[in-house]
């Protein structure tokens, strides 16, 4: 590819903001080079897959582009919404082709058979050419994955104004490929139930950011909305109704669903704490069950917290993990670990009678209790994934492979990263969706919640991963991941709250810097994110605004300093 074919961004004044054309893009790409002239899509334009032996996935998200592409219809963010574009698409050349081909030795595997591959072993880097002149487009990858990104970088280029679809920046030449291998969303359902059709939604806007992890936070105190196999009562008897479940169905659809958009599911059943509903069904396998008042043995209510030092529930929750886990087509599988409750087993007597008769301790019967558990996932092929309390808080044995998530504080990264674990960013003070919304607690009507302040996309944007390590634990970390715990969420309110917040760290994970290799950018930021938004809400979804909209096609005007 000749340099002097086009203009570039190298020239920009300082490094720091791209041309204003290019504010489509979410996450920016790593290489980037753009020109200046117009480029209408053809009424008959056709996605040409040149990939022997392609699986179904890569035809239905073929399909997928071929309809956002002629649906979405989004006019330019500027005043005018592209009316003043109409005098450089007279005589433009016209686009007719996009041909998707992979390189030569490429294997061809299903899309959700890439997604699910072992971190660091994913092959999502592709590249995509749109010459000026009208010939055929390319987007070329190393595997069926990395020509769905592109094609996610590609119905991201065009805009529309009266009746036609096009650009103004070719030729595009793009080189892409992720900072970090783990890019998450994680969502509780166990707090509020979210229906399947929520779940699905969220997934498509998800791979519309180049999202690669969904953390489903399936369980918790509150319900136990998984229908299990070996144990149906858990659900029969720990689901808010008969109708807010998950059946095995609805697991392996999502799944399904998720993999063909490059998404890989990581089940998270929170253990030993974050239990207290197992007791509707096994009332002797937790402690201080509904205890009150609560806030002395939860860290919110109900309270209840797995017996793990009784042989019988180590092998109950062993066995109750690999079953679902066995369901399940990742690699990874979270046990959770975080606020265990020490004083919840204080005057527990079946805890004391066990730890007392064997002369144990509390912590050893954990160790004993983590061991099993995690032997018994290994042994269904996953790897572990826990959150940083199991590391920082108890002296346990954990394989050299688990996964740690780091989530009280993002100081805490240092820590984890000293004793060996990879990790996996999810701090509280930048990435927790839920935070600033008040109290959620009855009987505290000055309460603020505990996360407090609201964590807009732009202090999330402002997050470091690499922040306070040394360059040799760099390596550590895998991603990172924003979360929604659902105490004051459902499926009311699921759109605004994620989005287009969400998209902050995918484009910090995914991007790490601007394609000038200067930092990432508020303010070169903002006019993207805008028209991500603008595209979500073209795509169906209902993302908050981010500013009002006579600032929304006036990029930069509403800036602090402008």
């Amino acid at each position: 590819m000749a340099p002097s074919r086009y203009v570039g961004i190298l020239a920009l004044v300082t490094g720091c903001l791209l041309p204003s054309g290019v504010q489509a893009l979410w996450p920016i790409p790593n290489k980037l080079e753009t020109g200046t002239t117009a480029l209408t899509v053809s009424p008959f334009f056709y996605f040409d897959v040149q990939v022997e032996g392609a699986p179904l996935d890569l035809y239905e998200a073929v399909s997928q582009a071929q309809f956002y592409l002629a649906n979405d219809k989004l006019g330019r963010l500027v005043v005018g919404r592209g009316a003043n574009d109409t005098t450089a698409l007279v005589g433009a050349n016209t686009l007719s082709t996009l041909t998707l081909s992979l390189m030569s030795g490429a294997t061809v595997e299903p899309i959700a058979s890439e997604a699910v591959k072992p971190l660091g072993t994913r092959s999502e880097e592709y590249t995509l050419t749109i010459p000026a002149d009208g010939s055929a487009a390319t987007l070329v990858a190393n595997s069926t994955l990395g020509l769905y990104r592109g094609l996610t970088t590609f119905n991201q280029l065009f805009y529309y104004y009266g009746g036609v679809t096009y650009t103004l920046l070719a030729p595009i030449a793009i080189t892409d490929t992720p900072a970090y291998p783990f890019r998450g969303f994680a969502l509780d359902t166990a707090r509020n139930y979210y229906p399947v059709t929520d779940i699905l939604r969220t997934l498509d806007a998800m791979s519309w950011v180049k999202i690669n992890t969904f953390h489903w936070h399936i369980t918790d105190s509150q319900s136990f909305p998984l229908e299990v196999a070996q144990y149906p009562e858990l659900a029969i008897n720990g689901a808010y109704s008969p109708q807010e479940v998950y059946t095995p169905s609805d697991i392996q659809y999502i799944i399904q669903y998720a993999g063909a958009r490059g998404i890989d599911v990581l089940l998270e059943i929170d253990t030993p704490g974050h239990t207290s509903i197992i007791a509707a069904t096994y009332p002797d396998y937790v402690a201080c069950f509904d205890e009150t008042p609560w806030a002395t043995y939860a860290n919110e209510p109900p309270a209840g917290q797995l017996r793990f030092a009784l042989p019988e529930v180590v092998n109950f929750t062993a066995s109750l993990l690999a079953d679902i886990a066995s369901t399940v087509s990742s690699s990874y599988f979270s046990t959770g670990g975080d606020e265990l409750n020490t004083p919840c087993y204080t005057n527990d007597y079946p805890t004391q009678l066990q730890l007392n008769s064997t002369n144990t301790t509390l912590n050893d019967a954990l160790n004993t209790f983590t061991l099993a558990t995690h032997g018994a996932i290994i042994a269904e092929g996953k790897t572990p994934v826990v959150w940083e309390e199991m590391v920082l808080d108890w002296n346990i044995t954990l394989s050299n492979e688990t996964i740690v998530m780091v989530w009280i504080s993002s100081e805490d990264a240092l820590a984890v990263a000293e004793k060996g674990f990879r990790i996996v960013q999810a701090p509280s003070n930048y990435f927790y969706l839920d935070c600033g919304a008040g109290a959620w607690l009855g009987d505290d009507p000055t309460g603020n919640s505990w996360c407090d302040p609201f964590k807009t996309w732009s202090e999330s944007y402002t997050f470091d991963p690499l922040a306070n390590l040394t360059e040799a634990q760099y390596e550590l970390v895998l991603g990172g991941e924003q979360c929604l715990w659902s105490e004051q969420s459902g499926p009311e309110n699921l759109d605004p709250i994620v989005w287009p917040r969400a998209a902050s760290s995918a484009e910090i994970f995914w991007s790490a810097q601007q394609p000038t290799g200067a930092p990432l950018n508020v303010t070169e930021a903002l006019p993207r994110l805008q028209d991500l938004r603008f595209r979500m809400v073209q795509r169906g979804l209902k993302p908050i605004p981010l500013q009002p909209y006579w600032c929304a096609i006036r990029p930069d005007a509403c800036d602090l300093t402008a």
